[in-house]
């Protein structure tokens, strides 16, 4: 039986920090999941598609990552698709206090689900989306936080002409 898990987040937008948590996270699975909330109540830059799209794009040529969007609670999502963990990346402790009661929550609806938590590497631990977008929408250089594509995204996004 394939060990499956399932690497949710927004990806607005995706970034070398996330990248790099579900590569590891596909060296300690058999297949992982990056699944891309669809984000009714949030006010996102990039459509749920277009955060697809451009994920799908980091991972080709990993043969045992896919990328994916849902709705709805994690762990529904978790055990429709047959996995049985959730991969989470810790930045700073207070990651740590968020996932800790979020992966509880998880363990009460879904007693069968694992949480398990990746140390973000420390070149990456200063990176989120929203100081990718900040800076991005600012016109400042984004190409150590996120693949080109995606600095080429948010250049258009923005009308920024610094990558």
């Amino acid at each position: 039986m394939a060990r499956i898990a399932v690497y949710p987040a927004s990806l607005d937008p995706i970034h070398l920090g996330h990248i790099d948590i579900a590569v590891r996270a596909a060296n300690i699975f058999d297949h992982v999941i990056v699944a891309v909330y669809v984000t009714p109540k949030k006010n996102v830059l990039f459509t749920v598609e277009e955060r697809v799209a451009l994920a799908e794009k980091c991972f080709e040529g990993y043969n045992n990552i896919e990328v994916a969007s849902f709705a709805g609670l994690t762990v529904s999502y978790v055990q429709q698709v047959g996995a049985m963990a959730i991969v989470r990346g810790l930045r700073v402790f207070g990651d740590f206090e968020f996932e800790f009661r979020m992966g509880m929550a998880n363990k009460k609806l879904a007693p069968n689900i694992e949480t398990v938590a990746i140390l973000a590497d420390e070149k990456f631990m200063h990176i989120s989306s929203s100081t990718v977008r900040e800076i991005a929408e600012l016109g400042g250089n984004v190409t150590s936080m996120v693949p080109s594509h995606v600095a080429q995204a948010l250049m258009e996004r923005y009308g920024t002409m610094s990558g």
